[in-house]
């Protein structure tokens, strides 16, 4: 960015700031463009929006607030409008809409979201709502009866993806999102169709896309938490996890076998099931064409030393800790 006091190009500065929001006082990483001549700070819509979000999500992790995927996908899996759920929910008109859109809620607020997420508790509150007519209310509670019902049923199932990403809230470990097994594998699939990398890269390919994704967010695309053992940065259970893609026919794993006495695990998409880019967004989907194309190159060796040089490996290495996503702003790339 160029300085418009000088017009010569700035350089993107971080530095530790606390902020008050709400009474209460955060720290975070604020990005800044600085003039060296002038002195003057600048900043961008993209740098705000990073400033900003590390506010929001440190807030949100402190409170247990939902973050907004999270309130979306309550009220979307009982097919009812944000209109209608702000009714349910005895909210202002717009609120659940306004909250999906990032307005942070009331303590109060939050929890009431967070308990109609339990199918039994939303349909407590349907019948609680005076404004909406009988009819309307039979058909909400046979949804939600429904997705209990499937609940049950699919427990097993439920359970063993809880196994496979761990069973926790959105915070710093996980990108602040909640892990998604949907999006983590049509990561290994995007990987797989465009480089066909063995398990040490595609451990580090998927690394390098979640924390480059939260160092231009503040979010991480799958929610997934990251540990750091001798090879560099890999997913948590990453072992179980391919596994299983293996088994669903997700991906092809084939064993190759060097000249110097070790095997290497490759991976291959399968023709009959393509990456599915509809769970991405667009700054997502560039962030893993970003990663693709930086790595294209790149041997499982030269990648494996790339990551040993990021802060987020050298830091937790010695005690294998799972990595916290604020060492992407320290990333090399």
């Amino acid at each position: 960015m160029k300085s418009p006091i000088t017009g010569k190009e700035m350089k993107l500065t971080k530095e530790r700031r606390s902020m008050d929001f709400r009474k209460e006082t955060i720290e975070i990483v604020f990005h800044f463009y600085k003039c060296e001549d002038s002195e003057e700070q600048f900043t961008t819509t993209e740098l705000d929006e990073v400033n900003l979000n590390q506010i929001y999500n440190q807030y949100r992790d402190k409170y247990h607030i939902p973050f907004p995927d999270e309130i979306s996908r309550i009220r979307e899996k009982y097919s009812v409008s944000a209109v209608k759920m702000s009714e349910i929910l005895g909210l202002g008109i717009n609120s659940y809409r306004q909250y999906e859109a990032g307005e942070m809620p009331s303590v109060a607020n939050a929890k009431l979201i967070q308990m109609v997420d339990d199918p039994k508790v939303f349909m407590e509150m349907i019948q609680l709502c005076a404004t909406i007519d009988d009819k309307t209310k039979a058909k909400y509670i046979d949804r939600a009866q429904l997705i209990a019902d499937e609940k049950n049923k699919n427990l097993f199932e439920l359970n063993f993806k809880e196994y496979l990403l761990g069973k926790h809230l959105a915070d710093i470990y996980s990108g602040y999102r909640n892990p998604n097994l949907e999006k983590f594998s049509e990561m290994v699939v995007y990987f797989s169709e465009k480089l066909s990398p063995f398990k040490t890269k595609m451990n580090k390919l998927l690394f390098y896309a979640d924390f480059l994704m939260f160092k231009q967010s503040c979010f991480s695309i799958s929610g997934v938490r990251y540990k750091a053992i001798n090879m560099g940065p890999v997913p948590t259970n990453f072992q179980s996890i391919f596994e299983y893609l293996a088994n669903t026919n997700t991906i092809d794993i084939f064993t190759t076998e060097f000249q110097q006495g070790y095997t290497g695990e490759q991976f291959r998409a399968r023709e009959e099931r393509p990456f599915n880019a509809f769970l991405f967004t667009r700054k997502e989907l560039e962030t893993l064409e970003k990663v693709a194309s930086i790595f294209k190159e790149t041997s499982t060796n030269e990648i494996i030393l790339k990551s040993h040089l990021e802060e987020a490996w050298k830091q937790n290495e010695k005690d294998k800790s799972i990595i916290s996503y604020k060492y992407a702003f320290d990333l090399t790339n």
